[in-house]
């Protein structure tokens, strides 16, 4: 999961050090700011088929990662 997340991310922030991201790391850290989280959000809803009808506070990879884990279908 975690691989499939950064690919998303390279995608999205080409600009990235997205392949040597880790769970601790900060999504602020990869330049993803309110419009880059927006662009993420919606590449993690195809590609894990999840929905995000509410803002979720996401700090870290982990967040973003236990969140896939609690609610992907894909």
């Amino acid at each position: 999961m975690l691989e499939r997340l950064k690919k998303l991310i390279k995608q999205n922030m080409p600009d990235s050090d997205a392949e040597h991201a880790t769970e601790s790391t900060k999504l602020v850290d990869l330049g993803i700011d309110s419009i880059g989280m927006m662009m993420l959000s919606m590449s993690m809803e195809e590609e894990f088929g999840v929905e995000f009808t509410d803002a979720i506070p996401f700090e870290t990879v982990k967040d973003v990662l236990d969140y896939l884990n609690k609610n992907a279908t894909k």
